[in-house]
């Protein structure tokens, strides 16, 4: 029997087998494909943001409830497709060019997913020009820069840079993050928002989109 605050307390707690069991039995029940996504996976996902933030959870138990959100998903997908469900908006997110780290910048695109958003994630040692590339063809409203390395922290201001000249920086928002990233360095290259978390990262996201 599906139990949306069961389904709520797997996804917190990364219990995929129990995720996907109650999307399975919501999915038999008749229930609606985007209210098992955005009243269960979604909003279950969201507390797990505000714990992060707030340190009351760490990597390992976001990591297991975003895989337990992912296997929910998976069921969703066609069901959603069929029903013409649109995620929120599109993301571009990736680490700059000469910088190899991804644990980081995976967790924050694995809570952008679950925020209900379309996130194209272009992996590690992404060019400015593949930034824009990708800003042009998925026509993405919000891009992400991650950088764990000083050396290549110039990478994300260079992709700002080719944005603008190619006259697109008014359709995007830039949110950058990374351990060695900070508001002030945010400000300076005129970045849009800083997120030092995966789960305030997600939040900053959202708010980009609903200021439209």
């Amino acid at each position: 029997m599906f139990d949306n605050k069961v389904l709520m307390e797997s996804v917190i707690g990364g219990d995929e087998p129990t995720t996907v069991e109650q999307v399975n039995a919501g999915v038999a029940e008749g229930v609606p494909a985007v209210d098992i996504l955005n009243s269960g996976l979604i909003a279950a996902m969201d507390i797990v943001g505000e714990k992060m933030e707030n340190d009351d959870i760490f990597l390992p138990e976001v990591l297991m409830a975003a895989r337990a959100m992912s296997s929910g998903v998976e069921i969703l997908k066609p069901l959603l497709a069929a029903d013409d469900q649109k995620g929120g908006g599109s993301v571009i997110i990736g680490t700059v060019k000469g910088d190899l780290h991804d644990i980081g910048k995976n967790l924050v695109a694995m809570m952008l997913e679950s925020s209900g958003l379309d996130v194209y994630n272009l992996g590690v040692d992404v060019s400015p020009e593949d930034f824009m590339q990708h800003v042009k063809d998925k026509n993405a409203k919000i891009i992400c820069l991650s950088a764990l390395l000083t050396t290549t922290m110039p990478m994300m201001k260079a992709t700002i840079d080719l944005i603008a000249e190619n006259g697109l920086r008014d359709q995007v928002k830039v949110l950058i993050g990374g351990a060695s990233v900070t508001q002030a360095y945010a400000d300076e290259i005129g970045a849009d928002g800083y997120a030092p978390d995966a789960g305030s990262a997600a939040k900053l996201a959202k708010s980009f989109l609903l200021a439209g």
